[in-house]
């Protein structure tokens, strides 16, 4: 039987979703660390690089960057070359206007180290609106 964690966090933003996780110890910038076009972490420093983050519920410590995230995700969104959902421990306004403008789910603050407690690989319902994440450790 596989084993199942329930994680609370800051209510969000979005629609319910399921999906594969990608998870990293490292901050995240949509204009900085992406190649919207290839759908990779591009940015050479970052720990997801080379790595595809199209269809993945992103787990990541936090935000950073500026203005430009929210035209950046609305447009990957528009592309198909978006994340499914993204979870960081911490968010900035900005982050979280972009993911409402991109229709993103999207949350934040969780009891514990978001990227502590799920693993690259495993299966994650985010639930935006109840402010839950089901974590599904992959075997």
């Amino acid at each position: 039987m596989p084993e199942e964690r329930l994680i609370r966090g800051h209510v969000g933003i979005g629609p319910k979703v399921t999906g594969e996780a990608l998870v990293a110890d490292d901050y995240f910038s949509a204009r900085y660390d992406l190649d919207r076009i290839q759908g990779v972490f591009s940015r050479p420093s970052h720990k997801l690089h080379g790595k595809s983050y199209v269809g993945k519920v992103l787990v990541l410590l936090g935000a950073k960057g500026g203005v430009a995230t929210a035209w950046m995700l609305r447009n990957m969104v528009e592309m198909r070359r978006a994340p499914l959902a993204l979870l960081l421990n911490t968010a900035n306004p900005i982050m979280a206007q972009g993911a409402a403008f991109a229709d993103l789910p999207f949350m934040d603050r969780f009891e514990a180290d978001i990227t502590k407690m799920v693993s690259s690989g495993d299966q994650i319902t985010v639930d935006p609106g109840g402010g839950l994440v089901l974590i599904t450790k992959k075997r």
